[in-house]
Formats: structure tokens, sequence, C-alpha cells
């Protein structure tokens, strides 16, 4: 049965489209229903990446919850069918379902979280630690679980795919693609962290993640 909400809102996107970009206002925002979206936002002369979406999530709220312009840049980066919602359209659908309410709310604090956390991954002198800090945010925020049968770090219920390259997170972070290379290669071994074949993605165990970050935060341990 064809999906209702599709046939009224659904528009499909090739990869390099630009949804919005930051600074632009904007009156409408995204339901992801399949394919990638990219998020940039603009630090001193070059562009970080903010965040990497998939299928569920949504982006571009913002605008027409406050109506400031946009704060970010959005690029497709896997052919994408969005749902395409106004404010109106948003409001009424919240008064009708308030599971949906429950839902946005629920993301936007999830997104402060890792507001707060990117700032102070950029604030972090050691590039090892921001990398660190950047894949465990990516994992928090936007991980999804792993497909049924693929291979992964860590057993079932703490693995997390992330859609993040190097090339992507030597860039979030502010290093190089050596650097950033060396921290995944170091958790590869420890078990941490797998790669896809084509590079775009990978697969942590999040848990482990989290004991490998406080055992460098503790020279006792480290010296034990």
């Amino acid at each position: 049965m064809t999906d209702p909400l599709a046939l009224r809102f659904g528009r499909e996107y090739s990869a390099g489209d630009v949804l919005f970009r930051e600074g632009d206002p904007g009156a409408e925002m995204y339901v992801i229903q399949s394919g990638r979206i990219q998020l940039f936002k603009r630090v001193g002369a070059g562009e970080r990446t903010v965040a990497t979406l998939g299928r569920g999530e949504f982006l571009g709220e913002m605008a027409i919850l406050n109506g400031k312009p946009r704060t970010a840049t959005a690029v497709v980066r896997e052919p994408a069918r969005c749902l395409v919602l106004d404010g109106a359209t948003l409001e009424q659908m919240i008064v009708h379902s308030p599971e949906i309410a429950v839902v946005l709310v629920r993301k936007l604090a999830q997104r402060l979280d890792s507001a707060g956390e990117m700032i102070q991954m950029l604030l972090t002198p050691d590039p090892q630690a921001r990398v660190l800090l950047a894949l465990k945010r990516h994992a928090e925020s936007f991980g999804e679980a792993p497909e049924t049968g693929a291979g992964g770090a860590g057993p079932a219920g703490t693995s997390v795919r992330i859609r993040l390259s190097k090339e992507s997170l030597a860039l979030e972070v502010g290093t190089d693609v050596a650097r950033t290379r060396d921290v995944l290669g170091r958790l590869h071994r420890l078990g941490i962290a797998t790669e896809d074949p084509n590079a775009t993605e990978m697969t942590l165990d999040l848990a482990r993640l989290l004991e490998f970050m406080e055992f460098l935060e503790n020279p006792r341990k480290r010296g034990a």
C-alpha cells in the first residue's frame, strides 16, 4: 500500500543536491525516508561536518520552529527521498498525533547534547582525543544498528554503525587524514572499530570505545 504522506509530501533528490545553505531563510523541514544527507557548518575559512543523517532522521526543523536562518548546509550524499513539511503542516501533525511531538522533543534534546559534545571536541588540543570524541558523538547521536549478518566490532547490542569516512572525520576534527587513519588503525587492532569495504562507514563497539577513552584519561590505569 502506498504511503499517503509520501504521495503528498515526498520528494526525490540526487547525490550532490543542496537542500539548503547556512544562513538561508527556511520554511521547510525534511524527514529522511531513504538515502543519506550530510550537514556542514562554516568554521573559519573552511567547513566542518556536523552530522551525517539517514533514514528516520529529520533536519531543518529549527528554521520553522524559531524563524531563524539555516544554521548549516545540507548536501545529499546518496540518492534520497524525503518528506518535505512546512510549519503549518508540522503543526497540524503535532496536534493530531502527540507521538510526533514526543519524537521531535527527544530528537531536539539529543541534538543539544550533541552540540555540547562538539564544543568540547573542538576545544580539545590533542588530535587523537578529538578523533575519539567525534566518533563517540556520531555513534551516540547518529549511529544505526548494524545490518543483520554484517561483521562488526563487539557483541550484539553494543555495536553501532556510523556513516563517516576517514576524510570527513579528519575535516570535522581539524586534523590530517594520516593522523586520523592512525587512530582508526589502533581502534581496529583493539577490536573497537571496523570499516566497510568502500570506507564510507564504520562499525564501532561503543561500550569498548568508552572504556578505551576512560583508560586514556586515567593516568593511574595506564601506569598499572
